[in-house]
């Protein structure tokens, strides 16, 4: 797990090694083991390093294989890289190192753009072909590790986060008039190629790019779970729970083994609900000792409970694990919003971020890798605007999602913007939130309209909400977190499951199915939790006084994005007013301002 950056110029002159070198400085927390820049003509590459597979200064990075004429920087981990290099071995590669890394480098030396389809794993790299010139890179099936773009007509600038972007400058800081539609209406999420910034792309998930010496692209879209019932299965016509919670907990139990893969300790982050629970039965069984769990709580507010550690404790007592429990007081919570939405590649509104980067600063102390829970709602169908959706018909899809999902109607973003950010964006004209939804909805495959709307939220909402929060908090703390409900191999096996298995029993029925005689049975039958931070779900005290200083700062009233009228509105009564979803409608509005100032915008 590390940092990358790089460019690649398209005009006659050398990479700019300092901006360059600027980027990987700002990636630090990423990867406080060591660092590296390589340069060669028109194109440089960085890289910090987080020390997790083959400690030695051998697996250092950038690595150049002057032998193959190819440099690689990459981040994450390919948990087959044995196998694979086992393979490579027989058709004739030599190794100087144990790193996955190099393994990745081989593997494009033999199979070229194809040699995602031979990884089992999380990964974004950029490989520099020495002869020709061309910058490949790539980015794993479920978009688990990020990689940001800036491009001008005169180069291709990319990092691991949008900030370390803008730490090297020139980059177009306009508000994108899209991406701030996206933002407002589709859960906060700006699905990729989109940033909030109109200077700042994502590459795509499951996508190789290709970027040739004079600026030409291509992109190869690798992988696309089916969502229809043609897919992986005991059986494609089978309808018994019983077969398919077994094949689940197979694929599962394989899926956590995989990511046992390090040079270090792997803990887990327990939060005592069924998904991560499953994560240390299924380790306990495999004959994992001594395993390290973490649980973090807030004190309550608004009359809500801050934790849940009656349950992570009956799980941790069950399984014997040795287990941190983190409680935060309140007057750490405060300052932890503004350190939280500093390590933020894009605004993130979720209250999860503070309980994550502060549940990482603890766990850093400990190990350095972690696996998560984290993908199971979206792979499984556990929100509770799925079940909505089961008798829909196909044809009326996307407009029962957008009712159970958009944050709000339309119409309703006339009443907070500015009414020049309404004429830019062409509201009135264009949904331009309900269009992408469309798009995805009317796309081929996906069965049933379940079927559409949850592999609109496992290949987009999950990608740009959930597992962006947690590679953001985690990897701020130098901690690795992995994730084995996205194992690419599981998430086809349940896109192909049946939604009337998944909807059973509240939701998620066919993953509880595969759990009974694993987890205790009073976490299964549990009510539904979340990661709870009450006092930013009920702004009051100081917290609503960080708001109120954020949506009336001269920044933010020079930038003009939001009424005055509606600020002092939801000022007056912060805590009333909830998007569709019941996050709190002035907080979404402020930690977009929060963060942007954050980032001198």
């Amino acid at each position: 797990m590390c940092g990358i950056t790089g460019e690649i110029r398209f005009d006659e002159t050398s990479a700019d090694i300092d901006a360059v070198t600027t980027m990987t400085a700002a990636l630090h927390r990423r990867g406080p083991d060591g660092w590296g820049v390589h340069a060669s003509g028109r194109t440089a590459l960085g890289h910090r390093r987080l020390k997790i597979i083959d400690l030695t200064d051998r697996a250092a990075q950038p690595m150049v294989d002057p032998e193959l004429g190819l440099t690689v920087v990459f981040n994450g981990c390919i948990y087959n890289y044995r196998e694979l290099r086992s393979e490579l071995g027989v058709a004739g590669y030599r190794f100087f190192s144990e790193s996955d890394s190099e393994v990745l480098l081989k593997a494009y030396h033999r199979w070229g753009t194809g040699c995602v389809d031979h990884f089992l794993g999380m990964f974004a790299f950029a490989v520099l072909e020495r002869d020709s010139g061309r910058l490949v890179l790539g980015r794993d099936r479920l978009g688990i590790k990020p990689l940001y773009l800036s491009q001008t007509p005169s180069r291709l600038r990319f990092a691991s986060t949008l900030p370390a972007l803008l730490a090297a400058g020139d980059v177009n800081t306009a508000i994108d008039p899209v991406g701030l539609h996206h933002y407002l209406s589709f859960h906060s999420v700006v699905p990729a190629p989109r940033t909030i910034l109109t200077g700042v792309e994502k590459l795509p998930p499951a996508t190789v790019r290709t970027v040739h010496p004079d600026g030409r692209r291509e992109d190869r879209e690798y992988w696309r779970a089916a969502f229809s019932r043609g897919g992986p299965g005991p059986g494609l016509d089978a309808r018994s729970i019983t077969d398919w919670s077994g094949a689940v907990l197979d694929a599962l139990r394989l899926a956590v083994q995989r990511r046992m893969v390090a040079d270090v300790p792997v803990g887990i982050l327990l939060s005592g609900g069924i998904d991560s629970s499953l994560v240390v039965a299924l380790l306990a069984e495999g004959g994992q000792h001594g395993l390290r769990t973490f649980s973090v709580g807030f004190e309550a507010a608004g009359g809500e409970s801050g934790d849940e550690f009656v349950y992570s404790d009956e799980v941790a007592a069950h399984f014997g694990t040795d287990h941190q429990k983190i409680m935060v007081k309140s007057d750490r919570l405060l300052p932890a919003v503004d350190a939280a939405i500093d390590v933020m590649s894009e605004p993130m509104v979720s209250h999860d971020c503070v309980a994550f980067y502060l549940l990482s600063e603890e766990v850093s102390r400990s190990v350095t890798v972690v696996q998560s829970g984290q993908g199971a709602d979206e792979v499984f169908a556990g929100y509770d605007w799925y079940p909505p959706l089961a008798s829909v018909p196909r044809d009326r899809a996307a407009t029962a999602y957008a009712e159970v999902f958009v944050d709000r109607p339309h119409t309703e973003l006339a009443d907070l913007l500015e009414p020049e950010w309404v004429a830019d964006c062409d509201f009135f004209n264009r949904d331009w939130s309900r269009a992408f939804v469309d798009t995805h909805f009317d796309a081929p495959g996906a069965d049933t309209a379940l079927d559409a709307a949850l592999r609109l939220d496992t290949t987009v909402m999950l990608v740009d909400d959930p597992v962006k929060r947690v590679d953001n908090m985690t990897m701020a703390w130098g901690v690795e977190a992995r994730v084995p409900f996205l194992d690419h191999e599981l998430v086809e096996l349940a896109a192909a499951c049946p939604p009337e298995l998944k909807l059973a029993g509240g939701g998620k029925g066919v993953l509880k199915a595969a759990s009974r005689g694993v987890v205790p049975d009073t976490i299964i039958d549990r009510p539904k939790g979340y990661f709870p931070v009450p006092a930013i779900r009920h702004l009051s005290g100081s917290f609503l006084d960080r708001v109120h200083d954020a949506v009336t700062d001269p920044v933010a009233k020079d930038r003009g994005l939001f009424r005055p009228d509606w600020l002092q509105r939801m000022l007056a009564d912060p805590n009333t007013e909830r998007t569709t979803l019941g996050s709190n409608a002035l907080w979404q509005v402020a930690l977009l301002e929060m963060w942007l100032q954050e980032r001198g915008i």
